[in-house]
């Protein structure tokens, strides 16, 4: 089965992010707006047992933290995607690097870029146009982020949470 981590920001922040992915982001009925921690990955049940074990002692340890987003940004010209950026403290950094080693899958395809898609798969004067027009807004958020996601795959192609991990607190 294919799992992947994520962070879900508050329902403000994906309010805003959805008011545009339901326009310009294919993936708008598969996923809520999201940071992804890792990448899509294949696990066994066994597996995933495993690392869910992990996934509460990465849990236990972090605390809560404050995120911003100050802009809207883009991976062009890579890819047609924009993105709200997530400043990239240290706590998210930490998060990410645990989530790559030890036991679990070492899936990095791209350096880490903290953000939350808003605008993806665009044709280059769509995404002229609608990047230029998020540039010219200001966006400044902060937002408290207290847990992460384990998710799964559907055979539809969304995702749906496996399990949440909340930070500092214990589960075992």
């Amino acid at each position: 089965m294919k799992y992947g981590i994520a962070i879900f920001p508050s329902k403000a922040i994906q309010d805003e992010a959805n008011s545009y992915r339901k326009r310009y982001d294919p993936h708008y009925a598969l996923i809520p707006p999201h940071i992804t921690l890792k990448e899509s990955f294949e696990a066994d049940d066994e597996t995933i047992n495993e690392l869910v074990t992990e996934l509460k002692h990465i849990a236990n340890e972090t605390d809560p933290f404050t995120i911003n987003i100050n802009k809207v940004s883009t991976f062009a010209p890579v890819t047609n995607t924009i993105y709200f950026k997530v400043e990239p403290i240290q706590e998210l950094i930490d998060l990410y690097e645990k989530m790559h080693t030890g036991k679990f899958p070492d899936n990095k395809e791209f350096s880490f870029v903290p953000h939350i898609t808003v605008a993806q798969k665009l044709v280059h004067d769509e995404y002229s146009d609608v990047f230029g027009s998020m540039k010219m807004k200001n966006f400044q958020v902060e937002d408290k982020i207290d847990r992460f996601q384990l998710l799964y795959q559907l055979d539809n192609g969304s995702w749906t949470v496996f399990e949440s991990f909340v930070f500092g607190k214990e589960h075992v």
